[in-house]
């Protein structure tokens, strides 16, 4: 099954949703630079465990797009719909920008 990608300026009509969960597959580290606002910081090596509500949309990006492209699809098979954001936090310009 192929991911649904959407653009960085697309993440906008994401952020503070009800049933949207953003989140952030980046190092602790990496999340406490900058992040989106309200997203969820669940590194890549976790992701797979994680448990959400199967009724949300589940919002994945990291530092370009490649890491979120992973966790996508392990999600994925767990039967959540997911979407990746291309090109990752690095393309992102929108007002969510937490630092």
């Amino acid at each position: 099954m192929k991911i649904e990608m959407i653009s960085a300026t697309e993440l906008d009509n994401y952020v503070k949703k009800d049933n949207v969960i953003i989140v952030d597959v980046r190092s602790a580290e990496e999340f406490g630079k900058s992040h989106i606002c309200d997203a969820q910081n669940i590194p890549l090596d976790k992701i797979e465990k994680q448990v959400f509500e199967k009724e949300k949309t589940i919002v994945v990006y990291c530092e370009r797009g490649a890491a979120s492209l992973v966790a996508a699809s392990q999600l994925q098979k767990k039967g959540y719909h997911v979407k990746s954001v291309v090109g990752g936090i690095n393309s992102y310009h929108g007002r969510f920008l937490c630092r």
